[in-house]
């Protein structure tokens, strides 16, 4: 079998695969489950919000007006008529330097229009005193100032998040449409690949991919399935492939698609009869990165090495996988930054080095987060961004600035400095 590889651009690459995908169905669940999630629906106000004019502080609701003229030398006096706790409101109906004592949050009477804190008053026997004039809506949250009855107040193919579950309880959505999360098969090929409990042995190597890949999906919310290990045999690997096919909605297979002998996975696509969209990309590393379609199903060939699979994952797959998720938002972050230190190897292609991105003076820096080759795997653990540096340059210097795609935003900061 000849296999024709022809490298296309990264751009391309990825256009490919996220044109070719389709958003899966929707379906409920509960909506303390909901986290993670993505929209497959408008959520709409179901009452306004507020739901009634209330005070916005502890303090005297007024009638702005009897507080014109107020000054430290014109204190003006009011009596207190009534208490409103929170929960409650009157209708009593305000007369000329009367108020109310009211709670935060509770309704403000009709016949008030101010609210006066606390602190702004002059306790005396009958009520207080105030030096300060005010206006009409002050310290006072209007009704429907929020959000109003059937508004759209969070848009479809929105991330659910922790305000997001919280808007839920709040307009009385116990239960909320999302779109479903896809089923990932992951496989590793390989004959040198043990398993973790394992023992080393000479020319065996103990596989990483598969759990890295499981992690991965994992920091997406999404469940992944690993698969029993295969050696490098084309029958056992298309019956293996057919299984997964039966129970899975996307398939990541790691290592064999390069064009050796035992590379077995070009052969496998097409005897599965699969599209292929590329088979090779302009990037450094995980050049040989296969991306093909099974009907509406992607099969995912990421590299055997390490650094080059989770670049892989996280350029091809993961905007893949929240496209079928439905989300609005499906690329990394991407941000302008500086590079840390010299990186001096020349770049045929756009190359992916795993860095640890941090602030200096309040700006973005990364630098290579260690050994940098495509099998490293320790690299990848001190990283939380990859530096992009584009091909056809002779290397880069420490200053200049680049492009750092960030990857992990679970990593902290060892300083508070706001």
């Amino acid at each position: 079998m000849t296999i024709n590889r022809t490298p296309i651009s990264v751009q391309e690459a990825v256009g490919r695969v996220t044109t070719n995908i389709e958003t899966l169905p929707e379906e409920t669940v509960l909506y303390t489950e909901s986290y993670g999630r993505i929209l497959s629906e408008d959520l709409r106000a179901t009452n306004d919000v507020p739901l009634f004019t209330k005070s916005a502080m502890d303090g005297f609701a007024i009638r702005a007006s009897d507080s014109t003229g107020a000054s430290g030398e014109n204190r003006i006096a009011f009596k207190v008529t009534e208490e409103v706790p929170a929960g409650s409101t009157s209708d009593y109906e305000l007369k000329e330097n009367e108020a109310f004592r009211i709670m935060t949050g509770a309704e403000v009477p009709k016949s008030a229009d101010a609210v006066v804190m606390f602190e702004q008053t002059k306790e005396t026997e009958a009520g207080f005193t105030l030096r300060k004039a005010f206006k009409p809506g002050e310290n006072i949250a209007m009704q429907g100032e929020e959000c109003k009855t059937d508004e759209v107040i969070v848009q479809k193919g929105t991330f659910i998040n922790p305000g997001t579950v919280a808007t839920l309880a709040t307009f009385g959505y116990s239960h909320v449409k999302v779109y479903r999360q896809p089923v990932v098969g992951i496989m590793s090929t390989g004959s040198e690949l043990l398993d973790v409990d394992e023992s080393l042995e000479r020319g065996k190597i103990r596989n990483s991919n598969g759990p890295m890949i499981l992690s991965q999906l994992k920091r997406m919310n999404i469940d992944g399935r690993l698969y029993k290990l295969e050696t490098d045999d084309l029958d056992t690997l298309l019956l293996r492939v057919k299984e997964m096919l039966e129970e899975v909605d996307v398939i990541i297979t790691t290592g064999g698609v390069s064009v050796g002998d035992y590379d077995h996975l070009p052969k496998l696509y097409e005897a599965l009869g699969a599209k292929e969209l590329f088979n090779k990309v302009g990037m450094r590393p995980g050049s040989v990165t296969t991306v093909s379609f099974l009907g509406s199903k992607p099969l995912f060939g990421l590299s055997g090495n390490p650094s080059a699979c989770y670049s892989g994952f996280e350029l091809f797959a993961r905007p893949a996988l929240l496209k079928m998720m439905g989300h609005d938002k499906i690329y990394a972050p991407v941000l302008e930054g500086t590079l840390g230190e010299d990186f001096k190897k020349a770049n045929p292609f756009t190359r992916f080095i795993r860095a640890e991105v941090g602030y200096v003076d309040g700006k973005v820096h990364a630098r290579p987060s260690g050994f940098n080759k495509s099998n490293a795997v320790t690299s990848i653990a001190k990283s939380n961004g990859v530096i992009v540096l584009p091909g056809g340059t002779r290397g880069y210097e420490k200053g200049d600035g680049i492009k750092v795609m960030m990857t992990d935003m679970t990593t902290g900061s060892d300083r508070f400095d706001i």
